[in-house]
């Protein structure tokens, strides 16, 4: 019975030593985080967007506006939220709610729901 418990911690030991490192998914990520004010599309269409809504959350498939920022540019909102880039304080900071690869994975998103690539 020993042998077959230490076998066992051994397979398991094995198989976590060489288990694959999963990749932050940004889709899942900005349907968590985002799309409550920003929309799923990224239209900035969201369900928390009513007509008295302070502000317009930004349209990323507007890719002429989309385009002028950097991806650091874009990190840095999601990180310190809309102040930071003197936007509404309504773009909540996520940076002690998100790790660097989930943030990283966001700002690839947005670049997929705008079809551009932003300044460098």
């Amino acid at each position: 019975m020993r042998t077959l418990f230490h076998a066992a911690a051994l397979f398991l030991a094995a198989g976590l030593a060489v288990a694959p490192a999963f990749a932050a998914d940004g889709e899942q990520l900005y349907k968590f985080y985002c799309a409550q004010c920003h929309g799923l599309q990224g239209k900035g269409d969201g369900p928390n967007v009513v007509k008295d809504f302070p502000v317009d959350p930004r349209n990323f498939t507007r890719a002429d506006e989309m385009n002028k920022l950097s991806d650091a540019d874009i990190r840095n909102v999601i990180l310190d939220g809309g102040p930071v880039a003197n936007k509404s304080p309504m773009m909540p900071p996520w940076g002690k709610t998100l790790a660097k690869d989930e943030v990283d994975a966001l700002v690839k998103h947005l670049r997929v729901l705008c079809k551009c690539k932003g300044k460098s």
